[in-house]
């Protein structure tokens, strides 16, 4: 694993989820009447801490990006979900929790399953498949599975309406990570504009305010344990997909590489619900009532 590869997504990771906490720290006193509308955004953007938390955000995602040009999608996204680290511990700082031992299990899972997944499946780079019938059917699945996700709590309003759409979110920022490496080959191959003569690009556009839309409804409605730990568990499972899927990304497949794998994703998985719901997590200000308007009348 390049050294480089590892401090770019960390430092991506710290910038996500220092941000995050900023995010929905101003996200929890927009009006419910902005649910899942674009005007969300407008109102949110006169407001200078969530532009600090969108800054950090903007600075994850361009880190992020430039490591997924030098790694594989399958190495980079697990070092990702450590967002939730950054997260906890500024939300340790401002609410003088301590971890217990609810956060160090957490930490341990996460740290290991992370480590565990890297080393056990050994990502490395292939030739990227040219069918695009699989491009757009694994594509197709993502996407399809976050707007199911978004008409379920759009429709039925439940209280667990945030999870929803932070789930939802979670799988259009894998594709879109994975869409953002294809055009940094694509740049790499013909410069700028190869870059715009492709739809990857604009895809990535619509992915990210997309997905924005939905993290911030799901921010504004409940407390953070309530969606970022669903956001930063679906993200890397869908860019870990897209990348074996049609990137190219080759891991070991020998029974005992798999299982450790499997026993890796799912250690990353109960590591960020344990750190998501720790007590240091911000609750968010009126959970209760905001939750309640949530639901159906």
């Amino acid at each position: 694993m390049s050294v480089l590869v590892l401090v770019l997504a960390v430092s991506a990771a710290c910038c996500l989820g220092f941000g995050f906490v900023l995010q929905q720290d101003a996200a929890q006193r927009a009006p419910l009447s902005d649910f899942l509308s674009p005007r969300l955004l407008l109102d949110l953007m006169k407001v200078p801490l969530w532009l600090g938390g969108i800054a950090l955000m903007v600075a994850g995602m361009v880190l992020g990006a430039i490591a997924l040009g030098q790694g594989e999608i399958s190495l980079v996204e697990p070092l990702l979900a450590t967002n939730l680290l950054f997260a906890l511990a500024l939300s340790r700082r401002r609410t003088k929790q301590s971890l217990g031992r609810q956060g160090w299990a957490g930490l341990a899972l996460l740290a290991g399953g992370v480590t565990t997944f890297i080393l056990a499946g050994e990502p490395r780079g292939g030739h990227a498949v040219t069918d695009p019938v699989r491009h757009w059917l694994i594509i197709g699945v993502m996407v399809g599975i976050a707007l199911l996700l978004t008409w379920y709590a759009k429709r039925f309003r439940l209280s667990a309406a945030p999870t929803l759409l932070a789930l939802a979110a979670g799988l259009l920022y894998g594709v879109q990570d994975a869409l953002t490496r294809v055009s940094g080959q694509r740049f790499a191959a013909g410069g700028l504009a190869e870059v715009l003569t492709g739809w990857q690009p604009y895809a990535v556009l619509v992915l990210g305010v997309t997905g924005l839309v939905l993290v911030q409804s799901a921010f504004e409605t409940a407390p953070l344990r309530m969606s970022l730990p669903a956001l930063t568990a679906a993200q890397p499972l869908a860019g870990i997909i897209c990348g074996v899927g049609f990137l190219g990304d080759r891991l070991r497949t020998d029974t005992g590489a798999l299982a450790w794998q499997a026993a890796g994703l799912a250690a990353i998985v109960a590591g960020i619900v344990l750190l998501g719901m720790h007590p240091a997590m911000p609750r968010g200000s009126g959970e209760p009532e905001r939750v309640r308007d949530l639901q159906p009348r």
